[in-house]
């Protein structure tokens, strides 16, 4: 099969810029010859600590999810991305929509735990993000699910492809810059390394879809401090064995990486680590997890559930 990953250069919070661009990129991804094409996570908005993305969240019905099961129909393909979807029980959710080429929408897998600032706008799901696409069993994993071991075995042997997608940010460079850059680096390394590595564990190929471009914010527990970096990018293609076909690195900014896999699944390639990270987050992203939850749930209840 021939498969897409979309790279979006995000406009923070512009819903209707960001839907546009997405569906022109799907139809190029289409164009090149592409059957199955994944948008990145968040691809209605991006997610940065802005307080406008409190009520950017569309309904399970609404803009988002019309876009992919209409623009499905239309090119033939199987798409599939996530947005911040308000549900009819108040609560925001991180989900992923696979829609077919019929134009239906197959399935939904809601992201499982919102990574650091992240939780000041969603809560997490509970699904097991396997989805019944005809002729194929899809996977469903978002960013930081690719690099947990809970992913990887609720995925392993059970899925042809995996589908996803990472809304991933830097290592800002703060003093001492030194230390911060080769924190970056590793961080960097890390965002592109996972899904070719999760690939491996799963037996499945992997589509992943990447956000880039530049981000400023404030950092929510320190809201003296202003937060600048960037998404990291790296949109990829890669085979059960984690080689990796097709790459688009965040310089490059939007567009696709196409390349043709085998969907199948193959034996993982070995046993998924017995620990709950497949790989180590770095000092700063480790201490982000803990501080940017507490301080989100509180943020969420009290500006975002309805």
């Amino acid at each position: 099969m021939r498969v897409a990953a979309v790279q979006l250069e995000v406009a923070l919070g512009d819903i209707e810029r960001n839907l546009a661009e997405s569906e022109r990129l799907v139809r190029e991804a289409a164009a090149a010859g592409a059957e199955l094409v994944a948008l990145p996570e968040f691809f209605t908005t991006g997610v940065a600590f802005i307080p406008e993305l409190a009520d950017a969240a569309l309904p399970p019905d609404g803009a988002a999810t019309a876009m992919l099961t209409r623009v499905a129909g239309e090119e033939g393909v199987w798409l599939g991305g996530s947005f911040l979807c308000r549900d009819a029980d108040g609560e925001v959710r991180n989900a992923f929509i696979l829609a077919g080429p019929g134009g239906e929408m197959l399935g939904r897998h809601d992201k499982d735990i919102p990574t650091m600032w992240e939780n000041s706008f969603y809560v997490g799901g509970a699904d097991d993000g396997v989805i019944d696409a005809g002729p194929f069993v899809a996977g469903a994993a978002v960013c930081w699910e690719f690099m947990r071991s809970a992913t990887a075995r609720r995925l392993a042997g059970r899925v042809d492809v995996v589908i996803g997608g990472s809304n991933w940010w830097s290592v800002p460079a703060w003093p001492p810059r030194g230390l911060t850059r080769r924190m970056e680096e590793r961080n960097a390394r890390t965002a592109l390394r996972a899904p070719s590595a999760f690939a491996r564990l799963v037996g499945a190929p992997v589509v992943h879809a990447a956000i880039s471009g530049a981000i400023r914010c404030q950092m929510p527990e320190l809201p003296i401090v202003t937060y600048r970096g960037r998404f990291e990018g790296g949109a990829l293609i890669a085979a059960a064995d984690g080689e990796v076909f097709a790459l688009r690195r965040r310089e490059e900014g939007s567009g696709v990486a196409v390349a043709e896999i085998d969907v199948g699944s193959a034996p993982p390639a070995g046993p998924i680590p017995n620990r709950y990270w497949l790989h180590r987050r770095g000092l700063l992203p480790a201490i982000a997890w803990s501080t940017e939850r507490l301080h989100g749930r509180r943020w969420y209840r009290r500006h975002v559930r309805a």
